[in-house]
């Protein structure tokens, strides 16, 4: 994660960069031995991954470009969202993952983020 950022780069995505880095600092400050559920969203599809940071290494990851996730009309919607969710609670809960800190990522917590994060605690993540 850079802290520099080009003359062409939008107020947007610095503004994005500096909550990423505010978010981090904080799940660093207070982190235990907790994983870390990392949300990406991009303009096509979802990405989820379980991060165990005194590692450097990842748990588990879901994402909708799986097979999963070819019945699904849209892959970046509200629903596609809240089944990725679940499968990677699902995952997270079988490779003995119970807690977890969610890094949001930089992006405000509604819509799209919230039903992972819902979809998660639904199948069995605590955070």
């Amino acid at each position: 994660m850079s802290k520099t950022t080009h003359k062409k780069t939008s107020q947007r995505v610095v503004t994005r960069m500096a909550k990423k880095t505010r978010i981090r600092r904080k799940i660093k400050a207070h982190r235990d031995p907790l994983a870390r559920l990392v949300v990406f969203r991009s303009n096509t599809n979802l990405y989820a991954q379980v991060v165990d940071d005194g590692k450097s290494h990842t748990i588990v990851q879901a994402n909708t470009r799986e097979k999963d996730f070819e019945k699904l009309k849209s892959k970046k919607n509200l629903a596609a969202a809240k089944e990725l969710g679940l499968l990677i609670g699902k995952r997270a809960v079988a490779a003995n993952v119970s807690a977890v800190a969610f890094d949001r990522n930089g992006y405000d917590f509604h819509g799209r983020i919230k039903a992972v994060a819902d979809g998660a605690r639904e199948a069995g993540l605590k955070f």
